[in-house]
Formats: C-alpha cells, sequence, structure tokens
C-alpha cells in the first residue's frame, strides 16, 4: 500500500502479490493508483515512484482487481489483515472462504478496552505470528516488506492451525446459519402480524 490524501494518510493498492498452496507466485504486479501519491511509504513498502509510474509495467486498477477476482473465484483467500487488501482492492469475498491470521481468535491477543474495561481480542503482527508459530523471521528492520514472504508467512500459518480453523469454521457457519433462519421466521412473523 501507498499513502494517498492529505499527508498519505489513506491507503490505496500498488502492489498485489499472489501464491498458491505449494507457495509459487501465480500473480506479483505492480498497479497504477489512480490518484495522486502523497507518501509511497517506501521503508515499508519497498515501492518507488518509478515502480507505479505510467512508464512502468504497472496495471491499472481494473486489470489487477480482474486479475485477482478470476483467480479467487471459488478459492479460499489465506493472508493476514485482508479486509484492508480487499478494501483497497474494490472486491468482496465471502467470508467462509476467508481465512485471516489477523482475526483468527486463537491468533489474536487479549487487550484491555479503557472505556469499558473488558477485555477484547484485537490483531497480532504478522511478523509476530510468524516468529511465534513458525519460527521465521519476517519484516525484521531495516528492510521493506517482501510481499511474498508476507503471503508465505500467512499461508504456513493457516496451514499449522488448519484442521482446529476448520472445524471452528463448520460451527461458525452453522450460527450464521441459524440466525439466518431466526431473522426469517421473525421476519414472517411481522409481516403475518401486520396483515
Amino acid at each position: 500500500m501507498v499513502g494517498v490524501g492529505p499527508e498519505g494518510l489513506d491507503s490505496a493498492v500498488a502492489r498485489v502479490t499472489v501464491v498458491n498452496w505449494e507457495e509459487e507466485i501465480v500473480l506479483d504486479t505492480f498497479v497504477k493508483v489512480p490518484v495522486p501519491v502523497t507518501d509511497y511509504r517506501t521503508f515499508v513498502s519497498g515501492i518507488t515512484k518509478e515502480d507505479i509510474d505510467e512508464a512502468s509495467s504497472a496495471v491499472s486498477l481494473q486489470e489487477c482487481r480482474e486479475a485477482v477476482m478470476t483467480l479467487l473465484r471459488g478459492k479460499i483467500l489465506i493472508g493476514h489483515a485482508l479486509q484492508n487488501d480487499l478494501h483497497a482492492l474494490g472486491i468482496n469475498h465471502p467470508w467462509t472462504d476467508t481465512r485471516d491470521t489477523a482475526t483468527y481468535p486463537p491468533y489474536m491477543k487479549d487487550h484491555v478496552d479503557f472505556t469499558t474495561k473488558e477485555k477484547v481480542l484485537v490483531p497480532r503482527k504478522l511478523r509476530d505470528l510468524s516468529w511465534e508459530k513458525l519460527q521465521k523471521q519476517i519484516q525484521y528492520g531495516g528492510r521493506s516488506h517482501c510481499p511474498v514472504e508476507d503471503a508465505v508467512a500467512a499461508l504456513n500459518l493457516y496451514k499449522v492451525a488448519r484442521t482446529e480453523w476448520e472445524m471452528a469454521m463448520i460451527q461458525w457457519q452453522k450460527v450464521a446459519r441459524e440466525e439466518e433462519e431466526s431473522r426469517k421466521k421473525m421476519r414472517e412473523q411481522v409481516v403475518m402480524e401486520s396483515m
């Protein structure tokens, strides 16, 4: 991501990397940002002006979006903090086919909300999860993040917890179906009462 808008505080996609189950790169492309970039975040992103300017081989956001949607159709999407990436790309993916290491409860940490004093779960950094669960160091100081390395780390975090994660998904989907059925019955009841 690069920064756009005042002071570069908003994010825009500038590179997309997708790997498969075997950790092979199936897509790795720079993306032309359709609005002025105000912060390339090179120290973290590794992206420079030359990577995404008009003279580069970067693809348009629409071309990238279409390529990603084609690759993901009918597939399980694995990654870290995926809502940021999906939002920046302007695409959706079914929650039932999404495995996000930032929101998987066993990979999250307890945090005390200062206003309510209640414990809540918050995401952990991919770097910390990779070190703790995989004994693999990624995103270390003085070096920009490597999107291939990050994608592979998220994939391997999923693989480590796959059995438990899929069992939890079955339960979450069951609860979602039951809640939807309950809402449907309530809507039918409201319609009948208002007749």
